[in-house]
């Protein structure tokens, strides 16, 4: 890792007593897993930020292969798929004192082995992505917090694999990242019905052989980027507002070229000055860290952070940006990092998390 400074060490510090201040009470993290080994679902956790650890609460929802979840902007819920035979999507009550989840109902995800979950800007509906069978499915969200039939169904045709869904930021359009067919889909969006209908202009190719996995909107609202998983790399592409077309920026590595063992993208995330993306590598087992052109919003590569965990699948930022949490598939573990308040850069706080096999995805709720 690069060196920080002594100003950037005092700054460091001081933003986390802030972050740490600002807090009332722990949040609550909770993580999806695999359960092809010893986990059993979703596992339930307080982060607390006067010391960055995180506490254990166990195990708290027995679902097949919860690899993906998604907490509502309220708080009071949280969803899961589930790669159980046929494909679902499970919905969860919070409770924000305990931290244990109630199921609500469950719902099928219209597709196998669905992999990726977004909520639309309302809070209304839910889409879902399924790899298995190449498919988008927009699930209405019910007032009690459950998830109601599917109301809207979209199939893609070849090989295809449908790993991501992201609405707009306008809400206008969903996106979905299709990495078999090594597409961007576009679709326009009705929030009154849940209706799906291709764009203008339905997809966007992404470049030869990068396998487009996981897609994150600048701040601004018109730049998005995208981990491509086989290359790999991260594409950068201008959003039209109106239309909801894409056309590419450009790409850029993201492990070093002497590198020659196997690697994957995993997870992508913009820090929310839109001024960094992060980017996980599976192999390499690293985090890229990526500065954005203020003006031509092109990617150059600050550094690649070492991580301490192996197969970084999934991560996410705590809700004051001062912290990280890394989901290693491979060793089992949830690791803690510092994120530089200036730079952006990450440092380990102490040794992961252990006893959680086969982690793939990692979320924040914050106290309440």
């Amino acid at each position: 890792m690069i060196l920080v400074n002594l100003p950037y060490l005092r700054a460091w510090a001081a933003a986390l007593l802030f972050a740490a201040a600002a807090h009332g009470a722990d949040d609550l993290v909770y993580a999806g897993t695999y359960t092809s080994g010893s986990s059993r679902g979703i596992y339930g956790y307080r982060f607390d930020p006067r010391s960055a650890k995180l506490k254990p609460i166990g195990l708290l929802a027995p679902v097949s292969n919860p690899t993906f979840l998604v907490a509502h902007p309220d708080n009071r819920f949280l969803y899961a798929v589930s790669q159980e035979a046929g494909g679902s999507v499970h919905a969860f009550l919070i409770n924000p004192k305990t931290g244990k989840l109630s199921l609500v109902n469950k719902a099928p995800s219209k597709g196998d082995a669905p992999c990726h979950l977004a909520l639309d800007r309302s809070g209304r509906w839910i889409a879902v992505a399924n790899y298995g069978s190449g498919s988008v499915a927009v699930l209405p969200l019910r007032k009690d917090g459950g998830v109601g039939e599917a109301l809207a169904f979209v199939e893609h045709h070849g090989v295809s694999r449908v790993h991501c869904v992201l609405f707009s930021p306008d809400n206008r359009f969903l996106l979905a990242a299709d990495l078999g067919l090594n597409r961007v889909y576009v679709y326009r969006f009705d929030a009154d019905s849940g209706a799906l209908t291709p764009a203008e202009t339905p997809y966007i190719d992404a470049p030869a052989g990068a396998g487009v996995r996981h897609l994150a909107f600048h701040p601004n609202g018109r730049v998005l980027y995208a981990i491509d998983e086989t290359l790999p790399s991260v594409t950068g592409y201008f959003y039209n507002v109106e239309n909801g077309g894409l056309s590419e920026i450009g790409t850029i590595p993201i492990v070093p070229e002497s590198y020659a063992g196997k690697d994957a993208g995993g997870e992508i995330a913009v820090n929310p000055a839109g001024t960094l993306v992060y980017a996980s590598n599976r192999g390499h087992d690293s985090m890229a860290l990526l500065v954005v052109d203020p003006v031509r919003f092109t990617l150059s590569t600050l550094e690649l952070t070492p991580l301490t965990g192996r197969t970084p699948r999934h991560f996410a930022l705590d809700p004051t940006g001062a912290f990280m949490l890394v989901a290693n598939q491979d060793s089992g573990s949830l690791s803690v990092y510092t994120v530089h308040p200036h730079t952006g850069q990450l440092r380990p706080v102490g040794r992961p998390t252990p006893n959680i096999d086969k982690p793939a995805c990692v979320v924040f709720v914050p106290a309440q």
